[in-house]
């Protein structure tokens, strides 16, 4: 997969990127790894997808994490590195604006940790993106089922996929995430699958891109 040179201050930005030139791509996609990974391994992502017309890039989690406890602790077992992951896509976000991709043409990726830091931000930042794939991951927190945010998510998709006995998302926590943002008005698919295994498999790919074709 060939590996995308940036320029301006996308370049300057510490990012990877890879799949279609910025200047002629329909979508924008923010690609997030897991714990104990990198930018340079997720953004594979955009060679699974196949999509002649998107443009992905990633980041580096500092020290390969971008919070330390496992996602399930009390917020406050994560901070302040929560806090500085979500500004770190908050970053990201603005350098795409500043290249032409609006919210309605940014979609965030990320896998396990990567997973849970995407849909949180999409959680405390309605309208911010245009959809959201969360493979292996859920919402951030002791409990998912009591949010505090209310604002609509009204036109923005989502997927999730997870084993049905992932070691280290509960099912609980897929559902309990599906339910909360389908409940703010996002249009949200959830699998959860036989098979178990903490990866992401090809009837992931297959439904992350249907949705990503359907953006727009």
């Amino acid at each position: 997969m060939p590996i995308l040179r940036l320029t301006g201050p996308l370049a300057e930005s510490g990012l990877v990127a890879a799949g279609s030139d910025p200047r002629s791509a329909r979508l924008a996609m923010v690609a997030i790894h897991g714990r104990g990974a990198s930018g340079a391994d997720i953004i594979g992502l955009a060679d699974a997808f196949g999509l002649p017309d998107l443009f992905a890039v990633a980041p580096d989690a500092p020290g390969g994490a971008w919070y330390p406890a496992p996602f399930t602790q009390p917020l406050d077992a994560n901070e302040p590195h929560l806090s500085n992951a979500l500004a770190r896509i908050d970053e990201i976000l603005g350098l795409l604006k500043d290249e032409g991709f609006g919210p309605d043409r940014v979609v965030l990726a990320g896998f396990s940790q990567g997973a849970c830091l995407s849909l949180e931000y999409l959680a405390r930042n309605a309208g911010s993106v245009a959809g959201v794939l969360g493979f292996s991951g859920g919402l951030i927190g002791p409990d998912a089922a009591k949010r505090p945010e209310t604002a609509s998510l009204a036109g923005t998709k989502v997927f999730i996929g997870c084993s049905r006995t992932d070691p280290f998302i509960p099912a609980l926590r897929v559902m309990e995430t599906e339910r909360h943002l389908a409940d703010r008005g996002a249009s949200v698919e959830a699998k959860l699958y036989p098979e178990p295994g903490h990866t992401i498999n090809q009837d992931e790919i297959v439904r992350a891109v249907a949705l990503l074709q359907s953006i727009g």
